[in-house]
């Protein structure tokens, strides 16, 4: 059996600004998102990017890539990495994360 957290709950917006899809990005001034970078706090993920807009999801499951440690299922404190994905930060976030894949680096979260 399968399970799957895919579109529960998304909420997009539209902000000015860049971002890569499937990157976490963070609110840099008024409407406007740009890539985190280590340790940043982030707002959502970039869905779409086109110009000088960039639709990102704000609420509800998304799958983002993580780096150092493998967070742990439940309730875990994350940060963005630098690199478009999150990591494990004890001065982090606190996030739902439903499921880790180990092999493709992955995790799903509830933002």
């Amino acid at each position: 059996m399968s399970v799957s957290f895919h579109g529960i709950g998304q909420v997009c917006a539209t902000f000015l600004g860049t971002g890569t899809e499937g990157q976490v990005v963070k609110v840099s001034t008024a409407a406007t998102v740009a890539p985190c970078v280590n340790g940043d706090s982030f707002c959502g993920v970039a869905m779409c990017v086109k110009d000088d807009a960039c639709a990102v999801q704000v609420a509800g499951f998304v799958t983002v890539p993580y780096s150092s440690t493998e967070p742990t299922p439940g309730y875990a404190k994350l940060s963005a990495d630098g690199t478009g994905g999150v990591k494990t930060d004890e001065g982090g976030r606190e996030y739902l994360v439903v499921s880790v894949d180990t092999a493709a680096k992955s995790v799903t979260i509830l933002l």
